[in-house]
């Protein structure tokens, strides 16, 4: 059986909206420097999607050794989803302004609750613009939906299993998914500690996709997994400042290759640093 993309392209989504089964459009509009979307959202988007707030619904408060966006309680989260109209089993596409960064959040985090067809819009409102196809101001009422949500559908590690995995590059790897300068500790603009775990391999998420915004195609994707070290054979962890942006690792290493066991560490490096005993690697591994 083949496993189905975790992405979908502009003209694939526009024919299951036309389908019989349309999914939910979820709009994930966010950034470090902007991290309220709804004004772009409310300014134009997908016919039909509606805005999901990552600071707000897909993350909880931050909190000490939990970093800056831990995950958020369940309940919470199936409030927010069944407020914006999803059904159990539908369907479900998200997408962004930024590459995918914040859509691959919300892509893990649903399939984490136990949502068994979530997808990213690949190359996200540009790739949709790029088409011809209209965005609009238009905000659709949902009626309340019925999903359930049921936690720990996907694994992932904390802290001490972020250090032993590290540790242990035999047994698997982890990438480091923020920018070369940060892994390095040349510059650290928002944690107050720099640098990277210890045996950690840098892996920009930049990378993982072309200038178009859209992700590489897979063979290129798995040649540059193979090139850090990443095997079906070993687990491969990802972590980035907050758990936001490594959530686009493991989808680039789902669209690359489902076959390997790919982990996200929440806390990431905002979590690593919030206890002091943790150890700090700086420059080059």
């Amino acid at each position: 059986m083949v496993t189905p993309s975790p992405l979908i392209d502009a003209d694939g989504l526009a024919g299951r909206l036309a389908g019989a089964r349309p999914p939910h459009l979820l709009d994930v509009r966010w950034s470090l420097g902007r991290p309220d979307g709804r004004a772009d959202y409310t300014a134009g988007h997908l016919p039909g999607a509606v805005f999901v707030n990552l600071e707000t619904e897909l993350a909880a408060p931050a909190a000490p050794g939990l970093g800056r966006h831990p995950l958020p309680e369940p309940a919470v989260l199936q409030a927010a989803l069944r407020r914006h109209g999803i059904r159990a089993g539908a369907p479900v596409v998200a997408y962004d302004d930024s590459a995918g960064l914040a859509a691959a959040r919300a892509w893990w985090l649903l399939r984490w609750a136990g949502l068994p067809d979530v997808r990213v819009l690949d190359g996200g409102l540009g790739a949709w613009t790029a088409t011809g196809r209209p965005l609009t101001s238009d905000e659709p009422d949902p009626a309340p939906g019925d999903v359930v949500v049921t936690p720990g559908a996907l694994p992932v590690l904390d802290a001490d299993g972020a250090a032993a995995l590290a540790d242990h590059p035999g047994d698997g790897q982890l990438l480091d998914a923020r920018a070369g300068e940060r892994y390095r500790g040349a510059v650290e603009p928002i944690d107050p500690v720099a640098g990277h775990i210890p045996g950690a391999v840098s892996a920009p998420t930049t990378l993982n996709v072309g200038p178009d915004g859209r992700f590489l195609d897979p063979a290129a994707l798995r040649a540059r997994f193979a090139a850090l070290g990443v095997t079906r054979s070993g687990r491969v962890g990802a972590y980035c400042g907050s758990g936001v942006t490594a959530a686009h690792t493991l989808l680039a290493l789902a669209a690359a290759d489902p076959g390997i066991e790919a982990v996200l560490y929440p806390g990431s490096w905002s979590g690593w640093t919030g206890d002091p005993t943790r150890p700090v690697a700086v420059g080059d591994r």
